[in-house]
């Protein structure tokens, strides 16, 4: 079976039209690999159009503020994405005169380049032979090749790569790996793949030994914690408190309003512990509403916020050492990169 050239012809007929596929911008490709990490084509395509936009060339956006792009990319989640960019692509100017590693070893300098990444900017880029493996393709080697080694361990991971650098077109190493990877994107799906139209249906080992549901393998699980978020929206005169999250949190870089975090038990916190815990001198009096709960998931946690509004008839004493915040006007909270969860909340009845 000459799986190079059925999955390359099969690409050549169903592939998406997609803008990073019309370059060999190792800039572009960088962008769009980044971006679509842990992200939907259909969610990624407009934030990559939105920060070539932006940045056209990697020296704009190396000199971009950082501020700048997290507001861009506000809404993709996993900010620490947007960050490392920032830093690899002061790395690039600084340390390549402005252009990209052409090759996969030295990609993987690059701040936020792993593995997959690098290759993918390496073949794309540059054409080199090296296979890019990701959900897509272990799915498919798993399925096609029947391969029963868990995906997430590190000798399963070692083994899916080698299958794929032995498979990959000595000739076409670029359309092999964006055929791949689109193969299990769009036809060996997790879900109710495309077998009866499958190149590989007499083949496919999975499929003869009907087992197909079962792979790829993946013994570990994710546990998923549940965390209770309160945020108060402390307005005086127009303006809300708002501070700037620091590094080594999730959110590293944006701004939200004063918040206690707590766990399952303590869920059903009264209205004045919840001010006590803020260490910002409100009184329980000053609330005047507050939201029902909304869950949000993230891939480790599942998050129940609610927003509790407190409007005061004095400014608070902005001066002492615990006090991190700073008074923000609505133009200026519009400007600034938030939380998804704040920005929808927001739009909905602040804005």
């Amino acid at each position: 079976m000459d799986l190079a050239s059925s999955l390359i012809n099969w690409y050549e007929s169903n592939k998406r039209d997609l803008p990073w596929r019309h370059t060999q911008d190792p800039y572009k490709i960088w962008l769009s690999e980044i971006i679509l990490q842990q992200t939907r084509v259909q969610q990624g395509l407009p934030y990559y159009e939105k920060f070539v936009s932006n940045f056209p060339t990697v020296k704009d956006f190396a000199e971009a503020d950082i501020d700048t792009i997290l507001h861009l990319w506000q809404g993709l989640g996993y900010y620490s994405r947007a960050r490392n960019m920032h830093v690899a692509a002061q790395q690039v100017i600084d340390q390549y005169n402005g252009h990209f590693p052409d090759n996969y070893k030295e990609l993987l300098s690059l701040k936020g380049v792993g593995n997959y990444t690098a290759a993918a900017i390496a073949s794309f880029a540059f054409r080199e032979k090296v296979a890019t493996v990701d959900g897509n393709v272990y799915r498919v080697l798993s399925r096609v090749f029947n391969i029963e080694e868990d995906i997430a361990s590190g000798k399963g991971q070692k083994i899916f790569t080698e299958v794929a650098n032995q498979l990959i077109s000595e000739n076409q190493p670029d359309i092999f790996n964006q055929a791949l990877m689109e193969f299990g994107a769009i036809h060996c799906t997790p879900k109710q793949p495309k077998c009866e139209t499958c190149p590989f249906v007499q083949s496919c080992e999975s499929r003869l030994h009907q087992i197909i549901d079962q792979r790829p393998v993946k013994l570990k699980k994710v546990k998923v914690i549940n965390q209770y978020l309160k945020y108060l929206l402390i307005e005086h005169d127009g303006k809300y408190l708002m501070k700037k999250r620091q590094e080594g949190d999730i959110w590293a870089g944006l701004f939200d309003f004063p918040l206690v975090i707590t766990s399952e038990k303590e869920q059903s916190l009264s209205n004045g512990i919840i001010l006590e815990n803020t260490q910002l001198g409100i009184n329980t009096k000053d609330i005047f509403f507050s939201s029902e709960p909304i869950k949000h998931l993230l891939s480790h946690r599942r998050l129940f916020i609610e927003f509790f509004h407190v409007k005061l008839q004095t400014l608070l004493d902005t001066q002492s050492d615990i006090f991190q915040y700073r008074w923000m006007d609505i133009n200026e909270i519009q400007s600034v990169g938030k939380p998804i969860i704040l920005e929808n909340y927001l739009r909905k009845n602040i804005y």
